[in-house]
C-alpha cells in the first residue's frame, strides 16, 4: 500500500504521468547538477523520460510507486520522489528536486509528510535511504525530516555520473 497523494502547506505529491514527461524533461532530468548523485545519466532527449515514465508506470504498485512534487498554487512539477517497499515491512525512497527549487524547503516538507503518513500504517516499521557521502544536501534534508544516520555502507552504490566504481553511502532510517 502506498498513499494516493501527499499535500503540504506548499506542495502536493500526487503520481507520475506520461504527462509530466515535458515538466521532467525540461526541469530536471537532463541537468547534470541535479543527477550527479543519482543512479541514472542526465536524459539526453525526450525519448529517455518517456522511457522513464513508461517504466515507472509498469512497476508492480505493490512494490514501488513513483510520484511528482508540484505546486499547489499552480501545479507546476518541482521535482519527484520514489518509494520502494521491502519485506512488506519497510519503505525506501529516493528524490530529485529541479535545482531552481533548491533551498526552500520543499523535499524536506513532502518528506516529513511521507515519514508521517509511514507511521500510521500498521505494517510499516522503518523507512530509509541511503546517500552518497558527498550528497551533504540529501544527508540534511534526512536529518530535518527526523531520519537517525545509522551507518556507512562502504562501496554500496554506484553512481555513474561521479564514475564507474561503487561508492560509500551513509544510511539514514526512522523506526516505531
Amino acid at each position: 500500500m502506498f498513499p494516493a497523494a501527499c499535500l503540504t502547506s506548499r506542495t502536493i505529491m500526487r503520481l507520475v504521468t506520461m504527462f509530466d514527461a515535458a515538466a521532467i524533461f525540461d526541469g530536471y532530468a537532463q541537468d547534470r547538477d541535479v543527477t550527479r548523485f543519482l543512479t541514472w545519466k542526465p536524459h539526453r532527449s525526450r525519448d529517455d523520460t518517456d522511457a522513464y515514465i513508461a517504466h515507472c508506470l509498469a512497476t508492480d504498485p505493490a512494490h514501488a510507486r513513483t510520484y511528482v512534487l508540484c505546486d499547489r498554487r499552480d501545479g507546476r512539477v518541482r521535482g519527484a520522489m520514489d518509494l520502494r517497499r521491502f519485506g512488506g515491512h519497510r519503505l525506501e525512497f529516493g528524490y530529485v528536486l529541479a535545482r531552481r527549487w533548491w533551498g526552500q524547503g520543499l523535499m524536506t516538507e513532502a518528506l516529513r509528510e511521507v515519514v508521517a503518513w509511514v507511521f500510521t500504517q500498521p505494517a510499516l516499521f522503518r523507512i530509509g535511504a541511503v546517500c552518497d557521502v558527498e550528497n551533504v544536501t540529501l544527508a540534511r534534508v534526512m536529518e530535518k525530516a527526523d531520519l537517525t544516520l545509522e551507518g556507512r555502507l562502504h562501496r554500496w552504490s554506484v553512481h555513474p555520473n561521479i564514475g564507474d566504481e561503487p561508492r560509500d553511502c551513509l544510511i539514514y532510517g526512522k523506526c516505531r
